[in-house]
């Protein structure tokens, strides 16, 4: 009866372990550099039309602008030292213009 104890704790104690130590996707789950921008304090957020409208300000200067209009994205990126940078995506065609 003892060994029998003896061996279901270990066992529980192994499964326990097992699942404890286990990834989730929620931990290798990689933020895009829009949501680091959006969650940095330093940024300035704003968000209209019910986030169908997001704008980003960097203290550098940098400004990003996303709009979805009919099912179609646009981001627009003018950054601090002049370049700009367009891209459009519609019905999963995607279009990027880079102005330098």
């Amino acid at each position: 009866m003892k060994h029998l104890i003896k061996s279901s704790l270990i066992l529980l104690a192994i499964s326990l372990l097992l699942v404890s130590c286990r990834n989730t996707d929620e931990d290798t789950k990689e933020k895009t550099e829009v949501e680091q921008m959006m969650e940095d304090p330093n940024n300035e957020v704003k968000v209209k039309d019910g986030g169908d409208k997001i704008k980003i300000e960097t203290p550098e200067g940098t400004e990003v602008k996303i709009k979805k209009d009919d099912g179609e994205y646009k981001e627009k990126i003018d950054r601090a030292d002049g370049s700009e940078s367009k891209v459009k995506v519609d019905n999963g065609e995607v279009k990027v213009k880079t102005d330098n």
